[in-house]
């Protein structure tokens, strides 16, 4: 079941599958370790639609407009 990162729930873990992001962008989320294949965690979901998410154990806050664009899937 494909969705979008921003529609994950709280709790959730999610494996991606692509991410349609600016090249700058995409490039800094690979050196922070987010792959296409990465299985991340949704820590939590803030008003605005930003969330703050876990990958391989280091959390990060990503905002909206990155995270409508990464594609995901349940695991």
């Amino acid at each position: 079941v494909q969705m979008r990162l921003n529609e994950g729930a709280k709790g959730s873990r999610l494996k991606v599958l692509h991410m349609d992001l600016p090249v700058q962008t995409e490039r800094r989320l690979e050196v922070l370790g987010m792959l296409e294949g990465t299985v991340i965690s949704v820590v939590n979901r803030k008003k605005r639609g930003a969330m703050i998410i876990k990958i391989r154990g280091t959390r990060f806050a990503i905002g909206e407009q990155i995270t409508k664009n990464i594609e995901v899937e349940p695991v």
